[in-house]
C-alpha cells in the first residue's frame, strides 16, 4: 500500500487507528476455546467489529510465535482475511526483526512475500545493511523502532553520544539509507514531549505510535506535537480495544472502544486540517 492510499483512508474514516492484534490464550473469551482455531475466531469477529473504524491492524508477532506452528497458521488466516476482505487496510507485521543482510532478507520474505504484509517492525541497532533488505521492498514500508514506549528505553536511546541522542542519530542516519522514503519510525506515545524535536528530523514521515491507553499515553499531546501536514501518525491500542470485555459480546465492545478513540481523532483532524 501506497503512503498515499493510506492518507486517503485516514481522511475516509477520520481515523488515524491501528488496532494491536495480540492475542493471549488465557484472555479471549472461554467460549472461543472450543473453535478449532479459536486465535483466528477471535481476530476475525475483532476485525469485522472494527475495520470501518481503524486503518491498520498490527499482530505482534510473538503472540503467534508463542503458540508453535498453530499460531503461525493463525497469523497466516489472519493477515489473509484482511488481504482478501478488507484490502484497504494497511497490515503491520510487529516482528521486530533485523540481523546481518542475508538474514534480514530472508524476514523480508517471510513478511513482504509469503505472509503479505503491508510493512514490519525492524530494530535498527545493526546498521545499514541489516535494514536496506526490507527497504529493497518498494511497495512496501518498513517501521524503524525509534523511541520506544517501554521503560527501558532510557537505557540507550536517550544516552547522548557526542551530545546527541541515540534515537536521534538512528533517525538522522536512517534518512541516508537506500529507498528511506518508505521509512516509518515507532515512536512511543509515552514520550509525548519528545514528538516536537522528532519532527524537526522527520517531518513527513509517519510514526507508529504504541502506549496510547493502557500504557498511559495522551492522545492530545501526541497529536500536538506529531501531526504532520499528511496527517503522519498511526495511533495503536491494543490491549485497551480487544480486551475490553471477554464474553459473548466481546467484538461489539471492542468496537465500543475504538469508536471512543475514532471520535477523539475525527474531532482532531476537524479542528487541524
Amino acid at each position: 500500500m501506497t503512503t498515499q492510499k493510506l492518507v486517503a483512508e485516514i481522511h475516509k474514516k477520520k481515523s488515524f487507528l491501528c488496532i494491536g492484534l495480540d492475542v493471549d490464550l488465557t484472555k479471549i473469551p472461554a467460549h472461543l476455546l472450543h473453535e478449532e482455531d479459536p486465535i483466528f475466531e477471535f481476530n476475525k469477529a475483532i476485525i469485522d467489529a472494527t475495520h470501518h473504524l481503524c486503518v491498520a491492524y498490527k499482530p505482534n508477532t510473538a503472540f503467534y510465535e508463542a503458540y508453535g506452528i498453530k499460531g503461525w497458521i493463525s497469523l497466516q488466516k489472519t493477515i489473509e482475511y484482511l488481504n482478501q476482505n478488507y484490502p484497504e487496510i494497511f497490515t503491520i507485521a510487529d516482528a521486530k526483526r533485523g540481523d546481518i543482510g542475508n538474514t534480514s532478507s530472508m524476514y523480508a520474505n517471510a513478511f513482504f512475500k509469503d505472509l503479505a504484509f503491508d510493512s514490519v517492525t525492524v530494530a535498527p541497532y545493526m546498521g545499514k545493511d541489516s535494514v536496506e533488505p526490507f527497504l529493497a521492498f518498494k511497495e512496501k514500508h518498513t517501521i524503524l523502532l525509534a523511541l520506544t514506549s517501554n521503560e527501558g528505553a532510557f537505557d540507550f536511546q536517550t544516552q547522548k553520544i557526542d551530545g546527541k541522542e541515540v534515537y536521534k542519530q538512528v533517525l538522522e542516519t536512517s534518512k541516508s539509507w537506500e529507498n528511506s522514503e518508505n521509512l516509518m519510525y515507532v515512536v512511543g506515545a509515552t514520550k509525548a514531549e519528545y514528538f516536537k524535536e522528532i519532527r524537526t528530523i522527520v517531518p513527513d514521515s509517519f510514526l507508529l505510535v504504541p502506549g496510547v491507553g493502557a500504557q498511559g499515553g495522551n492522545l492530545q499531546d501526541v497529536c500536538k506535537y506529531g501531526l504532520s501536514k499528511n496527517i503522519g501518525l498511526l495511533i495503536n491500542s491494543s490491549r485497551g480495544i480487544i480486551y475490553a470485555s471477554n464474553d459473548q459480546h466481546f467484538a461489539a465492545n471492542a468496537a465500543i472502544k475504538a469508536t471512543e478513540l475514532q471520535q477523539q481523532m475525527a474531532d482532531i483532524l476537524e479542528k487541524t486540517l
